[in-house]
C-alpha cells in the first residue's frame, strides 16, 4: 500500500510534537522489526551505517515493521541519491542521514528525497508506490506528504551551519548524535559540558526553524534530560542492546539462584 498522508502519519506526529519510541535494528534479520513493531514502538531505525545490512535485509526488516504498523526509517549508509531512493522505493517511512554537516548537502538530501520540488527518481512498480497500478501523481503527493527527512548532526562544523541547516525547506527534523560529537571533540563522556553546549545549541536552532529533535537514548536519566532540551523522538538502545541488557539480567538472575542453593 502506497503512503498516504493520514493525520496520524509517523511525518504528521513528529511534526506536531507527539512523544515518540523508537529503537535501532542492528541485527540483518526481520525478526527484531516484528517484535519490537509488535510491542509497540513507534518506529524503527534501520542502521545500514553501523551494521551489516544489505538491499535485502534492510528490504526484509522494512516488511516486518510495516506489518506491525511501526514507522520504518532507515540511517543509510551515506547521503547519496542512489542510497536514499533505494530505501525509499523498498518502503521506508523516512530517512535518517548522517553526518550533514552543511547547508548544502541538507538541501542535497531534501532535493534527492521529494518529488515535487526535489529531484527523487520515479517508478511505480515499487512498494512504496503499491506494486503498481495507482495513478502516478496521487503517489507523488501520499509521497512527498509521508517521507520523514532527518538530519544527524554530529560533527563540530555543523555547529557553524546549524541555524541554516535546520531551516532548509525538507528537512523535516535534527538528529542529534552526540556519540560522534564526543569522539570529534575529545569530551571525555557524552555528556560533559562541552557537549550539552553543542546539544543545547542544535536544539536552539532546531525551535528556532519550528523542526523537532530527535535523539538516541541508553536510559531514562538520558532521555529526562534531552527532553528538557525539547527532544520529542526518543531512539532507546537497540535491539542487539535489549537483547543483551534482558541476557544479562537473565543469566545474573540464575546464577544468583545458584549461589542461593548453595548458601
Amino acid at each position: 500500500m502506497a503512503l498516504s498522508p493520514v493525520a496520524d502519519s509517523f511525518r504528521a506526529r513528529l511534526l506536531r510534537g507527539d512523544i515518540l519510541a523508537g529503537s535501532f535494528l542492528k541485527t540483518p534479520t526481520l525478526h527484531g522489526s516484528e517484535i519490537l513493531g509488535g510491542l509497540g514502538f513507534d518506529f524503527l531505525v534501520v542502521d545500514e551505517e553501523h551494521s551489516p545490512f544489505d538491499r535485502q535485509s534492510t528490504d526484509a526488516a522494512l516488511f516486518a515493521a510495516r506489518a506491525t504498523g511501526a514507522a520504518g526509517l532507515v540511517r543509510v549508509q551515506s547521503p547519496s541519491p542512489h542510497h536514499l531512493l533505494s530505501v525509499l522505493d523498498c518502503g521506508a517511512a523516512g530517512v535518517l542521514v548522517p553526518h550533514v554537516a552543511t547547508a548544502a548537502l541538507a538541501e542535497q538530501v531534501a532535493a534527492a528525497c521529494r518529488y515535487r520540488g526535489g529531484k527523487r527518481g520515479y517508478s511505480g512498480s515499487v512498494r512504496a508506490a503499491g506494486y503498481g497500478g495507482g495513478k502516478m501523481w496521487d503517489y507523488i503527493a501520499a509521497a512527498d506528504a509521508g517521507v520523514t527527512v532527518v538530519a544527524q548532526i554530529e560533527d563540530p562544523e555543523a555547529l557553524d551551519e546549524i541555524d541554516a541547516i535546520a531551516a532548509t525547506d525538507g528537512i523535516d527534523a535534527l538528529f542529534i548524535g552526540r556519540g560522534d560529537l564526543t569522539a570529534a571533540m575529545g569530551a571525555p563522556t557524552n555528556d560533559a559540558p562541552a557537549i550539552r553546549d553543542a546539544v543545547d545549541r542544535i536544539a536552539a536552532a532546531a525551535r528556532r526553524a519550528g523542526k523537532p529533535v530527535m535523539v538516541f537514548v541508553g536510559g531514562m536519566k538520558e532521555a529526562e534530560w534531552l527532553r528538557g532540551i525539547g527532544a520529542t523522538a526518543f531512539v532507546y538502545s537497540s535491539d542487539q542492546g535489549l537483547m543483551k541488557q534482558a541476557a544479562s539480567k537473565a543469566l545474573a538472575d540464575i546464577r544468583n539462584l545458584g549461589a542461593a542453593q548453595l548458601a
